[in-house]
């Protein structure tokens, strides 16, 4: 289905295991249809610190989220877009990040992004 690549515990400086998780979209109604209620469970998700980052590639291809749980299958599985026709989870990878978005300090954001948490 799509390969997992997994660090030993010893490499999680952050706790909860950091993921990249990419999708690959098609043009399928369905997911277009599944998506409202996928942003919502996301930021629900964000302001619980479990989704870091997410958003679609510039081309439309896809999507790349990052999550920051031990339990990324359960988190995929709670949320019924990944099995949407037209939504393939290509890739889950262990990330490992040496500088993460804190609350103490971080890059300014993007100018064009609507995203305005307190931790950036």
């Amino acid at each position: 289905m799509y390969p997992v690549i997994q660090r030993p515990a010893a490499a999680r400086p952050y706790g909860a295991g950091m993921w990249i998780v990419e999708l690959r979209f098609t043009d399928a109604p369905e997911r277009l249809a599944a998506r409202p209620a996928h942003r919502e469970r996301l930021a629900e998700l964000h302001r619980a610190g479990v989704v870091r980052m997410a958003g679609p590639l510039a081309d439309g291809s896809g999507a790349v989220l990052i999550f920051q749980t031990r339990e990324l299958d359960e988190v995929l599985a709670a949320d019924p877009y990944f099995a949407t026709p037209g939504v393939e989870v290509i890739s889950k990878r262990e990330w490992a990040p040496l500088t993460l978005c804190g609350p103490s300090g971080s890059p300014p954001p993007v100018p064009e992004s609507p995203h305005r948490c307190a931790a950036c």
